[in-house]
């Protein structure tokens, strides 16, 4: 006997949208994503498209009319609530462009909650394209089936950030001249909590004793190699993930 087709199809594109979603009300898509669901995906009447938007979670729509630059979706039914989001902010200096754009997409990727950009002294880039930032969060959202998106801080100096640090949140600091194990610190302090990770030439040493002198940092180790700032971002985010966040109690994933 032939498999049931799964419903909705799992091939069916991924989109975020701006404006809440419900039955009562038809979604008209234009601009790159109205060419990505026409040209690339190629799209007819009746097709199927999950649509999220960030409040409500995740919904299957049809294709009820395309027109020569938008598209028109009717949400049909809401198949997940949007997910509960771990209590984790990332905290990384800005580092180059591409760089950059890897450690916006992974932490999107692996759950994060909000991103914080730092400005230190020995950052290379100084400015972050918030529009930029936002397309990669989204993608990469789309890409794993998030039906959240990270929030994108606008970049802010190091004294700024520690000066007005939320006194209810653990700030673990990757440290290259070292500090208690990353996995043991994340296993004794768990809750509500963030990692602060240095630019490509690390924090001067200014810098690092104000991080240390404030009451809310624990100063971790990453192991005995010095990693990338973008490496040490996604892989110190995983191990957060894996023993404080929601990666345990992960029984359907891929």
């Amino acid at each position: 006997m032939a498999a049931t087709p799964s419903w909705p199809p799992r091939s069916a594109p991924r989109l975020f949208v701006d404006e809440p979603l419900d039955t009562a009300s038809a979604v008209r898509i234009e601009g790159n994503q109205a060419h990505y669901l026409t040209k690339v995906m190629r799209i007819g009447p009746s097709s199927v498209v999950m649509l999220c938007d960030d409040r409500t979670g995740e919904w299957s729509a049809i294709v009820s009319e395309i027109g020569k630059r938008y598209v028109t979706l009717e949400p049909m039914s809401r198949l997940r609530e949007r997910e509960e989001v771990p209590d984790f902010w990332l905290c990384p200096a800005l580092l180059k462009k591409d760089r950059f754009d890897t450690v916006l997409e992974k932490a999107t990727e692996l759950g994060v909650g909000r991103i914080a950009p730092v400005l230190t002294r020995r950052c290379v880039a100084d400015k972050l394209n918030a529009e930029r930032a936002k397309t990669i969060v989204i993608e990469a959202a789309e890409q794993c089936a998030r039906t959240a998106l990270p929030a994108v801080d606008a970049p802010v100096a190091l004294d700024r950030l520690l000066a007005e640090w939320p006194q209810s949140r653990t700030l673990f600091f990757a440290d290259e001249q070292g500090g208690r194990s990353a996995a043991d610190a994340f296993a004794e302090r768990k809750g509500a909590s963030a990692l602060l990770i240095g630019p490509e030439g690390g924090f001067d040493d200014a810098e690092r004793a104000a991080i240390r002198a404030h009451p809310r940092a624990r100063p971790i180790s990453l192991g005995p190699r010095i990693l990338r700032g973008e490496t040490a971002a996604i892989a110190a985010t995983a191990l957060w993930m894996g023993i404080a966040g929601d990666w345990a109690g992960d029984a359907e994933g891929s």
